[in-house]
Order: C-alpha cells, then sequence, then structure tokens
C-alpha cells in the first residue's frame, strides 16, 4: 500500500503542478498566451489576465480533488494503475480549460482588432545557414562509453548465462520477473537500444539546429544571439540526457545478467539517471522558450547591452511586431501545419522546443520511412 500510494503521489502531484503553471509565460512564448499570438503589448491585457486565473481557479480544485481521490482509491486497491488513469483525466481536464481559453482569445483579439494599428514582420538570420550552429560531438562521448562499456559486459558475461534470464516488468500489482530465453538478441538488446538511442537523439539535435528560427522581429539581432545561445544549451542539454538514459540501460542490463531482483537495487539503477536527466533539464526550463528568459518586466531579455547573450552591439528597436500566423495553427496552438513553410521543425506555441510541421513534404517522408523500419524491426524480433 505504502508503494502505491508513494508511486501515484509521484506521478500526479508534479503532473498537477505542471499543469497548473502551463499558462505561465516562462513555460511559453509570451506574446502566444494559450497559443493564440497577439501583439506583445497586449501579452499581459486585462482579457489574457483574466483567462489566466480563470485556468488556475478551475484546475486547481480539480487537481486536488482527483489527486485526493485517486491517492486513497490506489491505497485501498494496492495497485498504481489508478494513479495512470487518474492522470488522464487530469490532462483531459486541463486541456477542455485550455481550449475554452484559446477560443475566448480569439474572440477577444477578433472583436479589440488588436493588429489594426500595428506593423507587423519576419526576421531572419541567414548566419544561421552559413555559420550554423555547431553539433557539440564532445558531448556525445559520454554515450558513446557507456555503449561500449555494455557492449564488452555483455561479450563477457554471455558464455556463461544460464539458458534463461530475468526480465523485470512494472505492473500495478508491483514488479514481476518474465523469464526470456538467453539468446544473442535478447543478451545485447539493451546495447542496440543505446545505439538507437544515441542515434535519435543526435539525429534530433542536428535538426533543431536547423530548425527555424522564431526571432524578435523588434530586435533581431539580440534575439538572434539568444537563439545561438539557446541552441548550444539545447544540443549539449539533450546529449547529455541520452547519456544518462544509457546509463540506465546499463544497470538494467547488468541485473539482467547478473539475475539481481533487488527492488532496492532496480530503484537506484532507474530512479538515479532518471532523476538526473530532470536535473539536466532544468536550465533549459529556465532558459525559456527560444532562450527568451522573461525577466521582471515579463518579456524576453533584450539582450542588447551584450554580455550573456553574446551580442555586443547596439540593437535598436525595429518598432515590428512578430505576423499573426493564427491561420497555420491547429488544436488550440498545439499543430502547425503549412505546405508553404519549408522549415520541418518549428518552435513551439504550447510549451518549450520545437514541434514539426505537419504540411511539410519532407516530414511526411520521413514519418513513412521511420514507420516502415518499425514494422520492419517488429516483424524481425517477432520472428528471431
Amino acid at each position: 500500500m505504502l508503494v502505491s500510494l508513494l508511486v501515484n503521489a509521484g506521478i500526479l502531484l508534479p503532473l498537477g503542478a505542471t499543469l497548473c503553471a502551463a499558462p505561465s509565460p516562462s513555460l511559453n512564448p509570451h506574446s502566444v498566451p494559450f497559443g493564440v499570438r497577439v501583439p506583445p503589448d497586449r501579452a499581459d491585457a486585462p482579457e489574457v489576465s483574466a483567462q489566466r486565473r480563470r485556468y488556475r481557479a478551475l484546475l486547481l480544485p480539480a487537481t486536488l480533488v482527483v489527486t485526493v481521490a485517486a491517492l486513497v482509491i490506489g491505497a485501498v486497491l494496492d495497485s498504481v494503475a489508478v494513479g495512470g488513469v487518474a492522470a488522464l483525466v487530469l490532462c483531459a481536464i486541463a486541456a477542455a480549460l485550455w481550449l475554452s481559453a484559446h477560443r475566448a482569445l480569439v474572440r477577444a483579439k477578433e472583436r479589440g482588432d488588436w493588429y489594426k494599428h500595428v506593423r507587423q514582420g519576419v526576421a531572419t538570420d541567414t548566419s544561421l545557414r552559413t555559420d550554423p550552429v555547431r553539433l557539440p560531438w564532445a558531448w556525445t562521448i559520454p554515450s558513446l562509453v557507456v555503449i561500449v562499456v555494455t557492449a564488452v559486459a555483455g561479450a563477457i558475461a554471455y558464455p556463461r548465462l544460464p539458458e534463461t534470464m530475468a526480465l523485470p516488468k512494472r505492473t500495478s500489482s508491483g514488479t514481476v520477473y518474465r523469464e526470456i530465453t538467453t539468446t544473442f538478441w535478447t543478451v545485447f538488446g539493451p546495447v542496440f537500444a543505446q545505439i538507437l538511442l544515441t542515434a535519435v537523439v543526435i539525429g534530433t539535435v542536428a535538426a533543431v539546429l536547423r530548425a527555424r528560427a522564431d526571432l524578435d522581429v523588434s530586435r533581431p539581432l539580440s534575439s538572434a544571439a539568444r537563439h545561438r545561445r539557446h541552441l548550444g544549451l539545447t544540443g549539449r542539454s539533450l546529449l547529455g540526457i541520452a547519456a544518462l538514459l544509457n546509463l540506465m540501460l546499463l544497470g538494467l542490463s547488468g541485473m539482467m545478467w547478473s539475475d539481481n531482483r533487488s527492488g532496492a537495487v532496480l530503484s537506484l539503477v532507474v530512479g538515479g539517471p532518471l532523476l538526473a536527466a530532470v536535473a539536466a533539464s532544468v536550465p533549459l526550463i529556465r532558459d525559456g522558450s527560444g532562450g527568451g528568459r522573461p525577466t521582471s518586466e515579463g518579456t524576453g531579455g533584450s539582450g542588447g547591452e551584450g554580455g550573456a547573450d553574446g551580442f555586443d552591439g547596439a540593437d535598436e528597436e525595429t518598432g515590428l511586431v512578430p505576423r499573426d500566423d493564427d491561420r497555420h495553427w491547429y488544436g488550440a496552438g498545439t499543430v502547425y501545419v503549412n505546405a508553404d513553410d519549408p522549415a520541418v521543425l518549428v518552435p513551439r506555441r504550447v510549451g518549450l522546443g520545437w514541434t514539426v510541421n505537419l504540411g511539410n513534404p519532407r516530414f511526411l517522408i520521413i514519418s513513412a520511412a521511420v514507420l516502415a523500419i518499425a514494422a520492419g524491426a517488429t516483424v524481425v524480433s517477432a520472428t528471431v
């Protein structure tokens, strides 16, 4: 009962806190509240502030009720599955409130004609193509070292392994162990998983470094400098997280090869790297969307004075505001579809990071290739 209580609390409490903080400008572009593009001087308009208050005023008590009910039911049934169901319920409630706020702001923007007396524009930095931010290859070394260590350890252990091995699996009743036949593929499966994980992360970082920059048209030079710094931080953080996940796979492999079924060791092997990965993501969250860290005024840092943003020249105010591109965004600002945009990755409107352009033919081709490879791998693994 205690384990299920702790697990459910560990799922629901952080999730509830994250959902309640979702409208914060530190977790979203400041001038895109609830996925609606507005002029920067309207980002804290009374209509926007009212929707933020309403969202939190309704979500907070709902979160408390769902969390308490899930903890009680989970403790009585001694099941962690209740926490998963409650998490889905919380996400559904938050999504409904977000959609309601999104629609309210769309109506307010249209009624007030917020873009009537502003000059819209787009800023680009061609140096991001001629002199792009380089992939931090040195940060791939930890992952490569962990992969080599795992492969060597597996090669040493392989001849001495029994005919079957125990594979841990988390269920609603706790951790159970499933016996699997000892083969080359089952023994070195974690190594292949490490290689695939590392390749995917490297590919993701390479794609992010080529993603479209959503620069601040009012101060394009300092915004470009912040974007470059943010790309470097993103690459290092993602590659560091990949190394930690590879370390977790190494630990799980060691437990499987040695038939170690200690719950304490399993918690350390899984929990340690995961907590470290969460810690590694904190700098990205603090840096804000696209590197535009909120200041005391609630807007991204200007960087016009040089220093931390790497920009040392004068960056005069252009008087422009970002172009209103709501017509390309769907699902309350979560889905981007624009066949005329050559970018595959674009900055998110909701949350941090990047999202894909579902209207780009290259993304559709890449998705089809990935699905084909995944289907082929599934067929091969099922027949081996």
